[in-house]
């Protein structure tokens, strides 16, 4: 799943218990008619990919959804549920918004080379 959207927060790496679990989380506004505030949370190796990212810019993010299930001391269930992010990339990057960089070509505007045309065809029967 992705999310795309604008940066509104970039947190700080948090560190949690003596096995060194890292946590950061990044806030993203989605650009649609109602606004919403979505908080991702980015773990472990995944927290540095935010290094190069600030407030303002429009990126997406590929998601992960995760849900637990606790029991407390009461023996009452509770349910969690959390967005995880595994990769982020700058939207005005991949449109080629970066000043003096000529824009990406779209991936339908590919025209393959005469030989990739040659090998176009093929003899299977579906």
């Amino acid at each position: 799943m992705e999310v795309q959207g604008k940066i509104k927060m970039v947190g700080e790496t948090q560190t949690f218990g003596s096995n060194g679990f890292r946590k950061r989380e990044v806030v993203l506004t989605t650009e649609e008619q109602y606004p919403q505030s979505i908080m991702i949370e980015f773990v472990q190796d995944k927290c540095d990919l935010l290094n190069s990212y600030q407030v303002g810019q429009d990126v997406k993010v590929s998601i992960n959804l995760r849900g637990r299930e606790w029991v407390n001391p009461q023996g009452e269930t509770k349910y969690f549920n959390s967005i995880q992010g595994w990769r982020i990339e700058n939207l005005m990057a991949a449109q080629g918004g970066a000043p003096g960089m000529p824009p990406v070509a779209p991936v339908d505007a590919f025209e393959p080379t005469t030989d990739l045309k040659e090998q176009d065809h093929d003899d299977l029967p579906f």
